[in-house]
């Protein structure tokens, strides 16, 4: 019996060990992120980087209106034939 407790303790000690290792990544990853927004959102007060990241968007989008252009073109051209 005295054996089995060991072990138990033992498994417990080692489980609780690898948990707070478990919490610590966590930690860092959640104070990373939070960082990583505060440096996005400070960033976006600058209106070269709004601008930026504002002709990006329009650039995305004028892509996904152009391949929605060429596949109609493409469905038209099918029926047609």
């Amino acid at each position: 019996m005295s054996e089995f407790l060991k072990k138990a303790f033992n498994d417990m000690k080692e489980s609780a060990k690898a948990q707070h290792e478990v919490d610590k990544a966590n930690f860092a990853a959640a104070k990373a992120e939070s960082k990583a927004q505060w440096e996005e959102a400070k960033a976006m007060g600058r209106p070269e980087t709004r601008k930026a990241m504002m002709q990006a968007e329009r650039d995305e989008q004028i892509a996904q209106a152009k391949e929605r252009i060429n596949e109609a073109n493409a469905r038209i051209d099918a029926a047609k034939k």
